[in-house]
C-alpha cells in the first residue's frame, strides 16, 4: 500500500497513515491524482515486477460500504488485462466539449491492472508521454476518457465489475449509486453529494437516500458528512444530501436518558420582547441556563424583573450589560459571551435575539421574526426533536431555519455585497471550506442552535467592538453582516455539518410560494431547470432591457470570446448602477454575474466560483 499525498503532510496526518500503509510519498500538488499515480509508479520502479496486480485509486469515494472479497473473487476469474469498479458509457457529443465523442471508459477512481499490461511497452509509453494537466477538465479529457481506449486499441482486454451496459444511464456510479450498492459495489463516490444540484435534479438523484442506503449497510455516515462538510460548499451539500429536516410537533426521538447541557444566549434590545423570547426558550427539553445581553442598565433591570416574575424555573440566569452595542447581537455573542462558549460547560448553545425588523414593514417583519422563532422553538415536542438531532449525530454542528424568501428578494443575491469581505475574513480565520456561488448557506436572521465546538473558529478569535463600527456600519459589507453568513463555513472547517429545520406548517407556506414564484420565472426559457439556468447564466445580467442590454446578452450567448472592449462599450454597469441606486441600500457594489460555463457540466469544479452580488439588507434596525 503506497499512499501518495499531493501537497504537505502534518505529523498528525502521517501518524494516521502509517499504520495503514507500507510507504508514504509526499509530492507537489500538481497534476491531480493522475500525476500522483505516475510518480508513484516511477517511485516503485522495477519493484512493480513483484506484483500480480496494481490498483490505482484516489480519494473521491467512500468505502468499503460492501465487502471487497466477493468483487475480487469474481474479477479474478475474468481473463482480462485490466478492470475497473465502474465505467462510463460512450456519449455523443462529448458533454465536456459539446462536440465529438466521449469514449467508453473505466472510471479512474479505481482501476486494477495485471502483469501482462503493466509490464508492456504500451504501459511504459503511456506514462512517459503523459501530458501536463493544469485543470480538472484536462485530467478528465487527457487521461480518464482516453486511458481505456488507449490500451484496448493496443490489444489489451478490459472488464468492469459494475458496468453501465443494460442500464438507462451513462454514469451509474453517480446516477444509480444506491442500486449499485444493493448489487454489492464496495465504493460510494462523492459525486452525488457534491455535484451541481440542478444536474442531479435533472436525473432525480437524491443524496439523502444514498446516505440512508450506506447507513443500512453499516457504513459510518458521520465519516462521510465530516469529510463533505470540509470540502463541499455548504449550500450544495445541504441540497444534494437533502439536509432540510421537517420535524413534527410531537416528540418522537429525544432521549431523556442522554440530556445535553444547554445554554441560551439572548441579545435583547427590545426588552418588551423578553416574555415572548422566554416563551420560546422554555420549549427546550431538560432545562437550560440563560445568558442575556443588553445595551444598557435600565433594560437589564427590566429584563431581570420579567425573568424573576415568570413561574417556570430554569437554570442559572446571567444578565450582562454591554459596554457597546456596536455589532449588536454578533458582537454581544462573540465578545461578551466568549467565556461561556469556550468554557466547556455546555453541549449546545441556542442563539436568539429580539428581532423586529421594523424598517421592512409590519407584515414582513412579523413573518421574518416568526420564521426564525417558530422553526427553532415552536413547541416542546418540536424543540425536543431538534435537540434529538444533536443526540443522534455527533458531527451535527448547527441547525437553523431555511433561507428566508417570503417578503425578501434573497434568492439570487444572498451574498449581497458581503462576499469580498467574507473571503478576506475566511482567509484570516483559516476557513478553507469552498464558498457557495450565488447565496451562502447561512442563518439569515442570525438565530440558530449549535455545538460550541462547531463555532470554535469564530469564538477563539479575539474580536473587538471597534471592528464592528457604529450604527452606520450595520449593513451589508459590514462585519456584522459578514459574520451572519459565516457559521456553517466555520463549522465545516472543523468537520461539523449543518442541517436546516422547518415545521410542517412553515414548509407548506414556503414551498407553495416558492413553487409558484419559480413557475412564474420559468416559462420564457425552454428546457429542464439546469438548461434554463445555463442559458440565463451565460446571458448574464438583463439590465433594463434596453437595446444595449440585449446586444450584450447576444454577445455573451453567441460570441463569448468577443473582445471585452466591445462588451464594456455597452456599459451595462451604468444601467445597473441606476437600478441599484433606486433600491434601499445604495452602497452595494455590483459583482461579476457571469459564471463559468463549465460549471453547468455534470462534473463539479473544486475552484471557488465567481462572486454574485446585489443590493440588500435584511437585518434589524
Amino acid at each position: 500500500m503506497l499512499v501518495v499525498v499531493n501537497g504537505s503532510l502534518t505529523d498528525a496526518g502521517r501518524a494516521k497513515l502509517e499504520p495503514v500503509s507500507d510507504e508514504i510519498l509526499v509530492r507537489e500538488n500538481v497534476g491531480f491524482d493522475i500525476w500522483a499515480h505516475k510518480e508513484a509508479l516511477d517511485h516503485v520502479g522495477a519493484g512493480l515486477t513483484e506484483f500480480d496486480e496494481v490498483v490505482l485509486t484516489n480519494d473521491t469515494w467512500f468505502g468499503p460500504v460492501r465487502p471487497y472479497g466477493p468483487v475480487f473473487e469474481r474479477m479474478q476469474g475474468r481473463a482480462v488485462h485490466f478492470w475497473g469498479m465502474t465505467d462510463h458509457a460512450e456519449e455523443v457529443p462529448n458533454p465536456f466539449t459539446n462536440e465529438g465523442r466521449l469514449p467508453y471508459h473505466l472510471q479512474s477512481f479505481w482501476i486494477a491492472v495485471r502483469r501482462e499490461m503493466f509490464l508492456s511497452e504500451a504501459w511504459g509509453q503511456y506514462w512517459r508521454d503523459l501530458p501536463e494537466m493544469p485543470s480538472y477538465f484536462d485530467a478528465v479529457l487527457k487521461h480518464e476518457a482516453v486511458f481505456t481506449e488507449y490500451f484496448t486499441d493496443r490489444g489489451h482486454t478490459v472488464d468492469v465489475a459494475f458496468g453501465s451496459a443494460g442500464r438507462d444511464v451513462t454514469d451509474p456510479s453517480v446516477l444509480q449509486s444506491d442500486i449499485l450498492l444493493d448489487e454489492g459495489l464496495p465504493t460510494l463516490r462523492r459525486r452525488p453529494f457534491e455535484d451541481y444540484p440542478p444536474f442531479l435534479d435533472r436525473h432525480a438523484v437524491f443524496g439523502r437516500r444514498i446516505l440512508d442506503a450506506a447507513a443500512g449497510y453499516g457504513f459510518p455516515v458521520d465519516l462521510i458528512l465530516q469529510h463533505l462538510a470540509r470540502n463541499v460548499p455548504p449550500k450544495v451539500l445541504n441540497t444534494d444530501a437533502g439536509m432540510l429536516e421537517v420535524l413534527p410537533e410531537t416528540d418522537v426521538s429525544y432521549d431523556p436518558e442522554r440530556p445535553l447541557r444547554i445554554v441560551a444566549i439572548a441579545h435583547i434590545f427590545y426588552d418588551d420582547m423578553t416574555d415572548e423570547i422566554l416563551d420560546h426558550l422554555d420549549m427546550l427539553p431538560g432545562g437550560y441556563d440563560l445568558v442575556v445581553t443588553t445595551p444598557d442598565r435600565g433594560k437589564a433591570a427590566a429584563i431581570r424583573r420579567i425573568v424573576e416574575a415568570r413561574p417556570i424555573s430554569r437554570g442559572a440566569v446571567d444578565v450582562r450589560v454591554l459596554p457597546s452595542n456596536d455589532g449588536r447581537d454578533q458582537s454581544a455573542f462573540l465578545i461578551e459571551c466568549r467565556d461561556v462558549l469556550l468554557g466547556g460547560d455546555y453541549d449546545l448553545v441556542v442563539k436568539v435575539h429580539s428581532k423586529r425588523t421594523p424598517q421592512d414593514g409590519f407584515n414582513v417583519g412579523r413573518h421574518f421574526k416568526g420564521q426564525q422563532f417558530e422553526n427553532l422553538l415552536n413547541s416542546p415536542g418540536y424543540a425536543a426533536n431538534i435537540v434529538a438531532l444533536f443526540q443522534k449525530e455527533p458531527g451535527l454542528g448547527l441547525v437553523y431555519p431555511p433561507t428566508i424568501h417570503i417578503g425578501y428578494p434573497t434568492m439570487g443575491r444572498g451574498w449581497w455585497s458581503n462576499k469580498p469581505g467574507f473571503e478576506e475574513l475566511a482567509r484570516a480565520l483559516g476557513v478553507r471550506v469552498p464558498l457557495d456561488d450565488i447565496s451562502p448557506l447561512a442563518p439569515y436572521g442570525s438565530m440558530y442552535i449549535a455545538r460550541p465546538e462547531a463555532l470554535a473558529v469564530l469564538v477563539e478569535h479575539e474580536w473587538r467592538y471597534e471592528q464592528f463600527g457604529g450604527a452606520e456600519a450595520y449593513q451589508d459589507g459590514g462585519l456584522a453582516h459578514i459574520l451572519e453568513r459565516m457559521p456553517s463555513y466555520a463549522a465545516g472547517e472543523r468537520g461539523f455539518h449543518t442541517r436546516t429545520v422547518s415545521t410542517a406548517e412553515y414548509l407548506s407556506i414556503s414551498h407553495t410560494t416558492f413553487e409558484f414564484n419559480f413557475d412564474e420565472l420559468s416559462p420564457t426559457v425552454p428546457g429542464y431547470p439546469y438548461e434554463q439556468i445555463d442559458f440565463l447564466r451565460r446571458a448574464g445580467y438583463l439590465g433594463e432591457a434596453r437595446l444595449r442590454d440585449f446586444v450584450g446578452m447576444y454577445l455573451r450567448l453567441n460570441h463569448p470570446n468577443a473582445g471585452a472592449s466591445m462588451r464594456s462599450a455597452l456599459a451595462p454597469e451604468r444601467a445597473l448602477g441606476r437600478w441599484a441606486r433606486r433600491i434601499r441600500h445604495p452602497r452595494v457594489a455590483l459583482s461579476n454575474l457571469m459564471r463559468r460555463r463549465t460549471q453547468m457540466n455534470p462534473i463539479i469544479s473544486t475552484a471557488p466560483a465567481p462572486d454574485t452580488g446585489a443590493a440588500g439588507d435584511q437585518k434589524d434596525g
